[in-house]
């Protein structure tokens, strides 16, 4: 099972990868990153993802409240996923003129507030391709 610099590298395998990161969706936190960065810099492409994942989990509507996962739409303090549960949203596709920015929510024992976030060139670039391959480093990664 790889952990996070070896699941970032496997991930810039795919054609058309420009850079890969591994962020805390609640802190706004890389915890690893690999290639370029959309404006040079992994901070700020983890901070501005994580809003952006946050957003998603966080709404009533994209990602609908279960027993376990209260809404707390606009409260900006939603409890992450139990410990073992699945994130409430799978992944995130935004595509611009040229790129495509995936973000894969990853599942830990802990408190799945993990993803992967990929900056694919939209014209070397697979999106299907990249969406499976990513839900597959996901699945194999170890934090820790």
């Amino acid at each position: 099972m790889p952990g996070i610099d070896e699941s970032l590298l496997e991930t810039m395998r795919l054609p058309g990868a420009r850079g890969a990161l591994v962020a805390d969706w609640i802190s706004g936190l890389a915890l690893g990153a690999v290639g370029e960065a959309p404006g040079g810099d992994a901070e700020s492409t983890a901070a501005e993802t994580a809003e952006f994942a946050r957003l998603a989990v966080e709404s009533g509507t994209l990602a609908p409240a279960t027993p376990a996962v209260p809404a707390t739409l606009g409260t900006g303090s939603s409890p992450p996923p139990p410990p073992g549960s699945e994130p409430p949203v799978q992944d995130l596709i935004l595509t611009t003129a040229d790129a495509y920015h995936l973000l894969r929510f990853v599942s830990t024992p802990f408190d799945s507030t993990v993803f992967l976030y990929l900056w694919l060139d939209r014209t070397d670039g697979n999106l299907a391709l990249a969406r499976i391959r990513l839900a597959e480093t996901a699945d194999r990664l170890v934090l820790g």
